[in-house]
């Protein structure tokens, strides 16, 4: 076999700063736009993007020589410039940190939907009580103090 095949698909989540709601409405979908064009560009596979005033979701693909904490760093980074410089919030910038799940082929469409539905999903529960579920779901072991 001369070729390698590989399905590496990641649902990444994370926040702003102190958990503001920094991600105003109005520039919430040009910031989805761009954070897209940022996972092309760093070779990644962009599939869905979603998120509410105070986080980020991501489904995207990864390839084998990505290091997930480098892909997510350098998105994080590159958001955070491209917030500053389009004059949207000089004080933006994201907490430290992510939660990132893998994700199997068979379950990326509910992933999908779960990502671009977000307005709807925060009408029944908080970005904390999101992510402690995920976490919960994902068997994920953390510190409630540190999520705050």
């Amino acid at each position: 076999m001369g070729s390698t095949y590989l399905s590496l698909h990641y649902h990444v989540v994370f926040g702003t700063k102190h958990r503001q709601p920094s991600i105003a409405e109005i520039w919430r979908p040009r910031l989805h736009e761009y954070v897209g064009g940022t996972v092309s560009g760093l070779e990644g596979i962009p599939q869905a993007i979603g998120g509410v005033e105070d986080h980020i979701h991501l489904l995207v693909g990864l390839r084998a020589t990505h290091s997930l904490a480098d892909f997510v760093r350098e998105l994080k980074k590159a958001a955070t410039v491209w917030v500053h410089d389009q004059g949207l919030d000089p004080q933006f910038a994201w907490q430290e940190g992510y939660a990132a799940f893998t994700v199997s082929p068979t379950a990326r469409d509910g992933v999908k939907s779960y990502v671009l539905n977000q307005r709807e999903h925060h009408r029944k529960r908080s970005s904390i009580d999101e992510l402690k579920w995920l976490l919960k779901k994902a068997g994920i072991p953390y510190d409630p103090q540190c999520l705050e």
